[in-house]
C-alpha cells in the first residue's frame, strides 16, 4: 500500500499503472434496478436486450403510391403503360386484407401501411397516372421494391442493445417499437464525504455572509453532478478534519453504498487525515497519489470490493482526479466504456511547461482567428484551485509523460469541453 499522511509522497506512480493495478481487486456488481424507458436515458443497461419482436411487423410500403404485383408492370413504360384496376386505399392502420390485390389489380397506399395480400411491391404516385378507377403504371418494378420489409429495422431475437451501454433518447423509440416497457440499469450509490473546517455551505451564506477565512464548498456541486451524469444517485456528507469521524463514516458508508468519494485530507500535511483514516480499514489496496498535474495527492483504494477515492480539497485536481479514476472505474464496474470527447488540432500560441513523468492537464482557450486557423491558448499552468479557468477557457491540453511539454507553434491536440470560441 501507498504512504498514508505526514509521511510525504514516495514515488508516485502514473495513472495507467494504478488504473490497471485497481481494476484487479474490484469485485463488487454496482446496485442494479429496472426503470420505466423515459427514465432510462443517461443510464447504462445493466442487461442485454433481445428483440421479441420483428420491426417492422409486417411488409410495408415505403412511399405512397400503389401496391401491386411486380409482374403485372414488366414491360411498362410511358408509351406502353401497364393498366390496372384500383380497388380501394388502404392508409395506415388499416386492415390489408380488405383489398387483396389479384391479376390486373392495384390498390392506393400511404407511406407506413401494410402490403396487401397478393401484391408484391409498391409503384410510387411519380411513376403513375390516374384514370378514374384505373391506374396508368408507367416504369416496371421488381419485387419488394418500395416495400419496407418484415424485421427489417429489427429482427426477433437480435440483440439490440449489449449491456453496458449508454441510454441515449433516440434508443428508447426502438426499445419502445420492441414493446419494452422496463430495463435493467446500473444506478451505483455513491456516498460523496466532503472534508475541511473551512469549508461553508452555500446556503448558509445566504444570510450572515461568508466569515472571514473560511470559503465556499463549491467541489460538492461539481462531484455531484458529475457523478449523477454517469449515472449514479448521491448521497452527501460534510465532515470535519477528523481522522476518527472519517474512518467511521467511510466505514459505514461502504456497507450501503457502492463506493465512496472524498475530498479533502488527500495530501501530505498535518491535518490531511482521509488518507490515515481509510488506511487504518486495512483496505485490500491503497495508493497515495498520482503521476499527474494536477491532482498529484488523489488517491484510491479497494475495501471489500468496492473503490474509495480520496480526491483532493482544491476543485480543479478533484475533477482532474474524477476524470482519471472515479469515471473509468465506475464505468468499468458498470461494464461500460466512456463516450468520445470532442477534439480539435490548434497551434500553440505559447510553450507550455510541465515536469517529465508526469500526466499534465493544461485548461486552454481554443479559437478560431481571422485567418481561419485554430489557436490555442494556455490559461492555467499551475493552480489546482483555480475553477473558473474551467468556465473562461473551452479545453484541456493532454501532456504526457514522456514530453517536458510543447513549444511555441506547436500543433497540439485538445479535448473540447465547450465550443470553439471565435477571436473578437
Amino acid at each position: 500500500m501507498g504512504d498514508v499522511a505526514g509521511k510525504g509522497f514516495r514515488e508516485v506512480k502514473p495513472v495507467d499503472v494504478v488504473l490497471r493495478e485497481v481494476l484487479m481487486f474490484i469485485k463488487h456488481t454496482p446496485n442494479v434496478t429496472e426503470v420505466d424507458l423515459i427514465d432510462a436515458v443517461g443510464k447504462y443497461l445493466a442487461e442485454d436486450v433481445y428483440s421479441n419482436v420483428n420491426v417492422p411487423p409486417f411488409n410495408r410500403s415505403a412511399v405512397d403510391g400503389y401496391a401491386v404485383r411486380s409482374i403485372d408492370t414488366f414491360g411498362a413504360s410511358p408509351t406502353n403503360p401497364s393498366i390496372l384496376r384500383v380497388k380501394g386505399y388502404l392508409p395506415v392502420g388499416e386492415e390489408p386484407g380488405k383489398y387483396p390485390v389479384n391479376q390486373g389489380e392495384a390498390v392506393e397506399i400511404a407511406t407506413g401501411a401494410p402490403l396487401p395480400p397478393g401484391a408484391d411491391a409498391v409503384v410510387m404516385y411519380e411513376n403513375t397516372g390516374r384514370r378514374g378507377d384505373y391506374v396508368e403504371v408507367y416504369r416496371p418494378v421488381a419485387p419488394m421494391d418500395n416495400v419496407s420489409r418484415m424485421g427489417e429495422d429489427v429482427a426477433k431475437g437480435e440483440l439490440i442493445f449489449r449491456k453496458g451501454t449508454l441510454i441515449k433518447p433516440w434508443d428508447l423509440g426502438v426499445l419502445a417499437s420492441m414493446g419494452v416497457v422496463k430495463v435493467k440499469v446500473y444506478e451505483p450509490k455513491v456516498m460523496l464525504i466532503v472534508t475541511g473546517n473551512e469549508l461553508v455551505e452555500v446556503e448558509d451564506t445566504l444570510k450572515g455572509g461568508l466569515p472571514p477565512g473560511r470559503v465556499i464548498n463549491s467541489t460538492r456541486f461539481v462531484l455531484t453532478a458529475m457523478l449523477r451524469g454517469i449515472g449514479c444517485t448521491v448521497d452527501y456528507l460534510k465532515l470535519p478534519d477528523d481522522e476518527q469521524a472519517i474512518r467511521d463514516h467511510v466505514s459505514k458508508a461502504l456497507t450501503n453504498h457502492d463506493a465512496v468519494v472524498t475530498t479533502g485530507g488527500a495530501s501530505v500535511g498535518r491535518i490531511d487525515y482521509t488518507i490515515r483514516a481509510v488506511a487504518d480499514l486495512k483496505p485490500e489496496y491503497l495508493n497515495h497519489g498520482l503521476a499527474i498535474r494536477p491532482g498529484k495527492p488523489n488517491s484510491v483504494a479497494v475495501k471489500d470490493g468496492k473503490p474509495v477515492f480520496m480526491l483532493s480539497g482544491f476543485p480543479v485536481a478533484s475533477l482532474t482526479g474524477f476524470e482519471v479514476l472515479v469515471r473509468p472505474i465506475l464505468l468499468h464496474m458498470m461494464n461500460a466504456v466512456d463516450e468520445p470527447r470532442p477534439r480539435i488540432r490548434g497551434i500553440l500560441t505559447r510553450r507550455v511547461a510541465t515536469p517529465i513523468n508526469t500526466r499534465s492537464f493544461v485548461r486552454v482557450r481554443a479559437y478560431l482567428g481571422k485567418d481561419g486557423k485554430v489557436y490555442v491558448e494556455p490559461l492555467a499552468l499551475t493552480g489546482s484551485g483555480v475553477l473558473t479557468t474551467l468556465v473562461k477557457g473551452n479545453g484541456i491540453l493532454t501532456v504526457p509523460e514522456n514530453r517536458e511539454g510543447y513549444d511555441e507553434g506547436d500543433e497540439v491536440e485538445v479535448e473540447l469541453i465547450r465550443p470553439l470560441f471565435t477571436e473578437q
